[in-house]
C-alpha cells in the first residue's frame, strides 16, 4: 500500500485519460434519498473523530474509521480510508456529499472527472471533483479572497473497490490573495453538522 500511495502522489504520467464523470438517472435518485434519509450523518460524525485521533497521535477506535493526515510540498489533506461497514455505494455517496458540502464555503465546481488505467499489480480508478473558490475580495485588505485555497476531492479504487477519498487544499501563494484558511478549519466546515430536525 505505501508503494502504491508514493506512486500516487508522485503523480506518474499515463497514456489513460481524464474522462468527463457521469452518474446515473438511479445513482442520482438514490444519492438523493441517501441525503434526504441524512444516512451520511453518523460517518461524517466517525471519520471527523478519527481525523482529530490521528492529528493528535492517537489509534483509530476500535470498530472506527481510519484517516491518514496528509502535508507535504504546500498541500494539506487527508485520506479517508474505506470502511467495510458502509459499503461502496455510501462511500460513493460520502464522495459526492463532500463536494456539495463545499458549494456553500464560496465554491464552485470546476470539474468532475475519471480515469482507469492499468498499472502492473492492479487497475487503478481516481474519480476526482476539482474546486476553485469564486471570486471575490477580502474585506480586510481588499486582495482576493482565496478561503481554503483550490480544492480537491478525489475517490479512488483499486480493482473495482474502493481504497480512500483523499480531500486536500493547494493554497495561492500569490500577494495578491489572502492568506488560506487551515486545512483544519476545511475539516470542521465539511464535517461538523447542525442537530438534525426533530421528527
Amino acid at each position: 500500500m505505501l508503494h502504491f500511495l508514493r506512486r500516487l502522489f508522485k503523480g506518474l504520467g499515463s497514456d489513460a485519460s481524464w474522462q468527463p464523470l457521469h452518474r446515473s438517472a438511479a445513482e442520482l435518485r438514490a444519492y438523493e434519498q441517501w441525503k434526504q434519509r441524512e444516512d451520511f450523518r453518523p460517518w461524517l460524525d466517525a471519520y471527523f473523530k478519527a481525523y482529530h485521533y490521528c492529528k493528535a497521535g492517537l489509534p483509530p477506535c476500535h470498530g472506527g474509521p481510519r484517516v491518514q493526515r496528509l502535508d507535504s510540498c504546500g498541500q494539506h489533506g487527508a485520506l479517508l480510508f474505506y470502511d467495510p461497514a458502509l459499503g461502496p455505494t455510501n462511500f460513493q455517496h460520502l464522495f459526492d456529499l463532500l463536494r456539495d458540502r463545499m458549494l456553500p464555503l464560496g465554491y464552485h465546481l470546476a470539474a468532475s472527472d475519471v480515469r482507469t488505467r492499468q498499472l502492473p499489480t492492479c487497475t487503478e480508478t481516481i474519480a476526482k471533483h476539482f474546486l476553485k473558490p469564486s471570486p471575490a475580495d477580502c474585506p480586510d485588505t481588499g486582495r482576493c479572497q482565496q478561503r481554503f485555497g483550490t480544492v480537491t476531492i478525489d475517490l479512488i479504487s483499486l480493482n473495482g473497490r474502493p481504497g480512500f477519498i483523499r480531500v486536500a487544499c493547494n493554497h495561492i501563494e500569490d500577494r495578491m490573495f489572502c492568506e488560506a484558511y487551515s486545512f483544519d478549519q476545511l475539516m470542521d466546515a465539511l464535517f461538523i453538522q447542525p442537530q438534525p430536525a426533530p421528527h
